[in-house]
Formats: C-alpha cells, sequence, structure tokens
C-alpha cells in the first residue's frame, strides 16, 4: 500500500503481484481467505485462493498478474471454511469411531450445499459427481472410513478447494493497483538535441545552421543499433528573443545579457515566440509533418519518442502576451524571470497556477493530448517540482484515462520528500541523485533506498544531462565513463545517456562548475560520429545487449548487494528464476583494484559447496567461482565483469 492505500501501487502488465494478509478467527474452525481482483473494465477476475505462509502464522497470500494497462482494483476477503473445518474433524472423529453417523450426515449436507455453489462453467457431470458424494456419505451399506475416504478424495477436494463453501465472508478495504507498460519499468534513453544534428556551415562561411527532423532523422539506426529504447528530445519549439542567451553564458551578470550574437540559436527552453508555444515546432527543424515523420522513423526502428514537458515560457511566447494572469507579476509591474540562486534565467517565466487554475489547467492538457495525438507517449517533465502537485495529479489522471500507455518521468532534482511524493500522486519514474553518488556505500544505501520505494517510485538513471557533467566525469578519464555506464545501466531497470557521453565529452565551463564548456543549451554542437575506435558506443551497446538478453536485469527489487573486502569495489547480483546477472565494479578509474568477492551462494538458490561459471559478458571469458573469489580490475583495460552465472558441473 503506498501512503496507507490513498494513492494506488504501480506496476506492469505481465508482473508477478503477491498480495499478503493477515487473517485470523475466533476459535477453532478453519479460516480461509481469497482476493477478489477487478480490471480496469470493471471485469471481476477468476477467483484467487490464498495459501498459508509456512514461516509465518496467519500470513496468507497469492500472486496474480495482471494482463491490461489502467487501475486495478482487489479486495482481499477472509471467510469461515466449514468444508476445510470437515475435512479436518471428521478423519479424526469417524476412524476413532466417534459420533460417526453425525460427522458423516453434516458432510453429505455440507457436499449438497457446495454442489449449488459451483459456477456455471463447471459441468453437469462434475456438478453430479460432488452431490453424488452426499448419496455416498448416507450409504450404510458401506464401511464409514470407505465413505469417508471417497468423498475426500484428491480430485474432489481440488476442486471444491477452488470452488469453495464460504461462509461469514468478511472483506477488508479495496485497495488499487496503476498497471502501466512494461516500458514504465525497463528501458534505455537516448537524448540528443535534433537542431545539432545536421547542423552545418554553409559553403560561403556564414554563421552556422540549424539541422532538421529529416537531418536528426539520419541519426536514428545508430541510436537503435546501440540498443537504446527511447529517444528523448528536448523541448523542439519556438525559442523566444527576449534575453536570448548565448555561448556559456547560463547567466546575465549585473542583468544583462552577454556574447548574444544574432544568430545565436538560444535556448531550447526557452519556449515561446511569435512563430508560437507549446503547441508549435521550430521552423527551423521543419514542420509538424517532419516531426510526424521522426516519430513513425523511431518506431521503425524500434525505438520511440520521449519529448520534455516544460511548463514554462520565454517573455515572448503567446501565454505571456495573450494572458498576463498566468504568471507573477513583481511590485514593479514586471514578469518575474526563474531563478535557481545564484542562478538567473531572464529568458524564462515560470508560470503562477495559483490566478487562473481552470484556464492554464485546461491549457496544458490541451498541449499534452496534442502531442499525443502526435505519437509522443512518453513526457519527461521538467521542473515538476515548481508546479503544485495537485495540477499534476489532476492532469495525468485525465491523460491516462483516455490513453493510460502515456507515462510522465519527473525531472525533479530537489527534496526527497517531494521526489517521493511526485511518484505517489501519479509520476511513472523519476531522476534520481545517481549522478551525485559515486562512493561504494552511498551507492549501496541510495539503490537500497530506492528498492524500499520501489512500489511507487521507479528510478531514471541518468549519466549525464545537459545540465549535469558531473566532477567525476571531468576528471576521471574514460575509464569513469564505463564505470558510470555500467553502474546505471547494470542497477537500474531503467537509465539513461545523453548525447556526447559515447565520445567522453568532459570539459567544464569553469573549474567547480557543472555546465558543460560550449552547453549545446545555447548553442549548435554538431558531432564527428565517424570514429567508433574512438567511441563508447561499442561498449554501450553491450550492456544493452546484456540488458535486453537477460530479463533479471528488468527489476529494481530483485538486486543483492554481495560482500567485497575493498572500498572501491562494488558487487551486486540481479535474478529472475534460473535468470542470474552479477556485476563486479572497479570504482577507481586512476588504478586497478585487488579485492575478495564473497558471494552470498544461498540468496542465489545455490548451497555454499556449489561451484559456478560466470561468463564476461565484456571480455567473453569464462571463470569457475565459488563462494569466496579473487578479482582484479584495471580500469585501464577494463573497469567491470559482467557476469552472467549458471552452476557448473564439473
Amino acid at each position: 500500500m503506498v501512503s496507507c492505500g490513498q494513492y494506488p501501487s504501480r506496476a506492469v502488465t505481465g508482473e508477478a503481484l503477491t498480495v499478503r494478509a493477515t487473517v485470523f478467527r475466533e476459535g477453532h474452525d478453519a479460516v480461509a481467505c481469497n482476493v477478489a481482483v477487478t480490471g480496469p473494465d470493471g471485469t471481476a477476475q477468476p477467483f484467487l485462493r490464498m495459501a498459508p505462509d509456512d514461516t509465518e502464522p496467519d500470513i496468507w497470500w497469492a500472486v496474480w498478474s495482471p494482463d491490461a494497462e489502467g487501475l486495478w482494483s482487489f479486495v482481499v476477503e477472509g471467510w469461515s471454511d466449514p468444508l476445510g473445518t470437515w475435512w479436518h474433524d471428521a478423519p479424526l472423529k469417524v476412524e476413532a469411531g466417534v459420533d460417526v453417523d453425525v460427522m458423516l450426515e453434516e458432510g453429505a449436507r455440507l457436499y449438497e450445499r457446495a454442489a449449488k455453489g459451483l459456477p456455471k462453467t463447471i459441468d453437469k457431470k462434475g456438478r453430479s459427481a460432488v452431490t453424488g458424494l452426499a448419496d455416498v456419505l448416507r450409504d450404510s451399506t458401506r464401511d464409514p472410513v470407505e465413505r469417508l475416504r471417497s468423498a475426500m478424495a484428491d480430485d474432489v477436494v481440488a476442486l471444491l478447494t477452488e470452488h469453495p463453501l464460504r461462509e461469514m465472508v468478511t472483506p477488508g478495504e479495496t485497495r488499487q493497483v496503476w498497471v502501466d507498460r512494461q516500458r514504465a519499468l525497463y528501458g534505455a534513453w537516448y537524448e540528443f538535441v535534433p537542431r545539432s544534428e545536421g547542423a552545418f556551415v554553409p559553403a560561403d562561411g556564414g554563421p552556422m545552421r540549424s539541422g532538421t527532423f529529416r537531418t536528426a532523422m539520419e541519426r536514428l539506426p545508430a541510436v537503435a543499433g546501440m540498443g537504446f529504447d527511447v529517444v528523448y528530445l528536448p523541448p523542439v519549439h519556438p525559442i523566444g528573443e527576449v534575453n536570448r542567451k548565448g555561448p556559456n553564458s547560463p547567466e546575465f551578470p549585473g542583468g544583462k545579457p552577454i556574447d548574444i550574437g544574432p544568430h545565436d540559436p538560444g535556448s531550447p527552453w526557452a519556449i515561446g515566440s511569435r512563430d508560437g508555444g507549446h503547441d508549435a515546432v521550430h521552423p527551423d527543424l521543419g514542420t509538424i509533418e517532419d516531426f510526424d515523420a521522426f516519430v513513425e522513423e523511431s518506431r521503425r526502428l524500434g525505438m520511440e519518442v520521449a519529448l520534455d514537458l516544460a511548463l514554462q515560457c520565454a517573455p515572448d511566447h503567446p501565454w505571456a502576451l495573450e494572458h498576463p494572469e498566468w504568471f507573477t507579476t513583481r511590485a514593479d509591474g514586471t514578469i518575474a524571470y526563474a531563478e535557481n540562486p545564484p542562478k538567473k534565467y531572464q529568458d524564462i517565466y515560470p508560470l503562477n497556477f495559483d490566478n487562473d487554475p481552470d484556464g492554464l489547467y485546461a491549457e496544458v492538457l490541451r498541449v499534452v493530448r496534442y502531442w499525443v495525438g502526435h505519437g509522443v507517449k512518453i513526457f519527461r517533465v521538467d521542473n515538476p517540482h515548481t508546479k503544485p502537485l495537485q495540477f499534476w495529479e489532476w492532469l495525468i489522471a485525465q491523460v491516462k484515462a483516455t490513453d493510460p500507455d502515456v507515462l510522465f518521468l519527473a525531472e525533479a532534482f530537489t527534496r526527497p520528500a517531494m521526489m517521493h511524493e511526485l511518484g505517489r500522486i501519479g509520476f511513472t519514474q523519476s531522476y534520481t541523485y545517481f549522478t551525485w553518488r559515486t562512493g561504494k556505500t552511498e551507492l549501496q544505501e541510495y539503490v537500497e533506498e530506492l528498492v524500499e520505494a520501489s512500489d511507487y517510485m521507479r528510478p531514471n538513471f541518468f549519466v549525464n544531462t545537459p545540465d549535469i557533467l558531473h566532477a567525476s566525469l571531468q576528471y576521471g578519464g574514460p575509464p569513469m565513463f564505463k564505470i558510470r555506464a555500467v553502474l546505471a545501466a547494470m542497477l537500474a531497470p531503467t537509465y539513461g545517456v545523453y548525447a556526447g557521453f559515447e565520445l567522453y565529452e568532459h570539459v567544464a565551463v569553469k573549474p567547480g562548475s557543472e555546465e558543460y564548456q560550449n552547453s549545446e543549451k545555447y548553442v549548435y554542437r554538431p558531432r564527428d560520429w565517424s570514429k567508433p575506435e574512438q567511441s563508447l558506443a561499442p561498449y554501450l551497446t553491450m550492456l544493452n545487449r546484456v540488458r535486453r538478453e537477460h530479463p533479471a536485469t528488468h527489476w529494481l527489487r530483485n538486486v543483492r548487494f554481495h560482500e567485497v573486502d575493498s572500498d572501491s569495489v562494488l558487487a551486486w547480483s540481479k535474478q529472475l528464476g534460473d535468470d542470474i546477472v552479477l556485476t563486479v565494479v572497479n570504482l577507481d578509474s586512476h588504478g586497478a583494484r585487488e579485492a575478495t568477492v564473497r558471494i552470498d551462494l544461498p540468496s542465489l538458490g545455490f548451497d555454499w559447496s556449489d561451484g559456478l561459471v560466470v561468463h564476461d559478458e565484456v571480455t567473453g571469458a569464462d571463470y569457475h567461482w565459488g563462494a569466496s573469489n579473487y578479482v582484479r580490475l584495471d580500469p585501464f583495460v577494463e573497469p567491470a565483469h559482467v557476469f552472467t552465472v549458471r552452476r557448473s558441473t564439473a
């Protein structure tokens, strides 16, 4: 339950959901229980009988698997089990010769009642067989013990266990589960800025020109070839001209812009101009038909497009001109621009949801549905923590009521309580603090914290973003890019990279900053993809292949950390049935580390004495491992083992 049942818990289609409940009653008669499940369309699902837990008294459980997207509900029903009571008491008394006739008559009456309650799906023969057992129990010409054994044949008990005779049915509270498609849980994201793909300097030496959706489409086969599932595009809308920012000027000293040329493209997050707002595409990128072609080509290659939903406006956005009430007006009559001290974003006006909530809510819903109509089923939401929670709860519910396959990723690097609440109220996924977790202990503790919240908050581990170039990448060298990729891809079911990561882009605008030099937020940044031998692309391809081939990596709750006698080496496994992936990473990108990895074999279903064959997906080598194993990881050779595991037959 999420917040004591205030919000639905989360699942994906095909997920095995375990429902557990405490069920008990007075006296010595048998108690039983079931889960009654209702699908999103209001159809009741088949009866799910619960089983007692072998290790915990009074705890019962059942497993069900939702097969459709939408809001499911379930309720646990406890009840008196008269047949269970009789099946327990009758053998004791009849075989001891105590109250024989009474016990057999009580059984006969129970079977008659049970036959009447069998569902219509049970054929006449099966129904008659149960009714006939009442006659068997009353047949005084036969031995009482034989009559009892006939009435308690395995097939009879199985039928009436599946379709029980229930008395004093006592339902608990109705609970809800929101079920998403599987992309909500698992996927590899690739972020790139369309205007940079195909950007060029004209032959006459003029200013650089923007790439288009059509030129950006030429990059899609390479992205698909690396095994990515989602292509994430920052805002593709017209960009404001007022207070437009240029290269390396994320803020204006003294409130005035610097180094702004007439051909600087500006930040895609400064949305809106005379060319349109949130429901338009930038003219330099092409037309809405070109956008549709980009979406269709992504789909053809097995990917889908995620689009940025940034609810903010440039000063010359149509909303700023037509609806000034949707913004905050300062005492001097000016509209307040965005600030995140010491950063100032004079090219962006935040929206104010208090003055005209009905009008603004309706307009944002219209915009989201517009893009859904153009094939966008994933939205990366910019800074959702700066908007009212009740707005997001309303908007997501409205969208999912008509399009339950739409997913929302919360880009909220903010207080933990807010990040968790965004997950509770409906966001499908969340950015995390992974980018800043680099040490062994903090990584392990953070992942374990996310596991605890996994019933409502699904993490997306981005290794970098246009805003975040962590110091570890600035100074860790190429080995650190591998290390962070392995951590993200093998720890989290969903992870992402921002274009340029595979080219080891690592130069910051100044020491101590996480802003890229010549940030793509403010300039065109065409890249040379023609030298795969100098790229991390083959490594990312390998990681994504392992993830696709091994379903154990698609989950978060199954992560198990294993003991390592080095503060620089982290080891963990993920298991789903017989599928086991074991990862060992040297977190130090500057030097080789030696360590002993102690595998908790019983947690993986092995005995302590069992041997394992571990196949390194990075190098192709096989090793024979046991409970205690020596590793040496040189980051300049390979900083990580990504093992698939099987039992040794030797």
